[in-house]
C-alpha cells in the first residue's frame, strides 16, 4: 500500500493566504499528498484502497482499510450499509448492519421467521444468518482473516445525511457512526472475549 501523491503543472499551488494548509498538502518538491491509500495492481493501474484518514491499526499490528471490506460486504444480498470497526486496543474487528427492508422479510422467511423489521434485527438467527453470508462474501474476495469481522449488530435504520451519518457525497462519518454505536460496539467486544 502506498500513499497516493499527484505532480504536474495542473496540480494547484496551495491554499490561498493559508501556508500552514498548503504545507500540509504539498511537501517541498510539489507533490499533493491526496490523503489517499492505493496499491499498483499487475496491469499497472492505479486502485485507491482508502481514505488514509480511515486506515487503523488492531491490537497485533494489522492495518485495516475499512471501505473496502465494507464494500465488500455490502455485496451480501440481505446487508443494505455496514459500517466496519476495529482499534489498537482490539485484536478483531465488529460491524454495524442496517439489512435491506426489501430482502429482510424474504430472508427471514427462509429461516421460518416473520416479523416486523425492528423485531427481526434483535432475532439471533437472523444475525448469525447474515454474518455467515458476509463471511463467506469476505473469503471469496479474499480477506484476510484478521480483516473479517467477528460479529455484528444490526440496525433497522439506515444511514441518511438527515440523520447526520453521511456526508453529501453520502460517505459514512466514520467518527459519528463510532459515536452512536459506542454502546453496541462494547458489548460487541465484550461477547467476543
Amino acid at each position: 500500500l502506498l500513499d497516493v501523491c499527484i505532480k504536474g503543472r495542473n496540480v494547484f499551488k496551495g491554499y490561498l493566504k493559508d501556508p500552514e494548509k498548503t504545507a500540509e498538502a504539498l511537501d517541498e518538491d510539489g507533490w499533493l499528498h491526496t490523503g489517499d491509500i492505493g496499491k499498483w495492481l499487475p496491469s499497472g493501474v492505479l486502485k485507491i484502497i482508502d481514505r488514509k484518514k480511515n486506515i487503523f491499526k488492531l491490537a497485533q499490528g494489522e492495518y485495516i482499510a475499512p471501505e473496502k471490506i465494507e464494500n465488500v460486504y455490502v455485496r451480501s444480498a440481505p446487508v443494505a450499509q455496514v459500517f466496519v470497526h476495529g482499534d489498537s486496543l482490539q485484536s478483531c474487528l465488529v460491524g454495524i448492519v442496517v439489512p435491506d427492508p426489501e430482502v429482510l422479510p424474504s430472508f427471514a422467511k427462509n429461516l421460518g421467521l416473520q416479523d416486523s423489521i425492528d423485531n427481526l434485527c434483535k432475532k439471533t438467527e437472523i444475525k448469525k444468518a447474515i454474518l455467515s453470508d458476509m463471511i463467506k462474501l469476505g473469503k471469496e474476495a479474499g480477506l484476510k482473516t484478521f480483516e473479517q469481522v467477528k460479529d455484528v449488530y444490526l440496525h433497522p435504520e439506515q444511514f441518511t445525511i438527515e440523520n447526520g451519518l453521511l456526508t453529501p457525497t453520502l460517505k459514512a462519518k466514520r467518527a459519528e457512526l463510532k459515536a452512536l454505536f459506542q454502546p453496541q460496539i462494547d458489548k460487541l467486544y465484550a461477547n467476543i472475549q
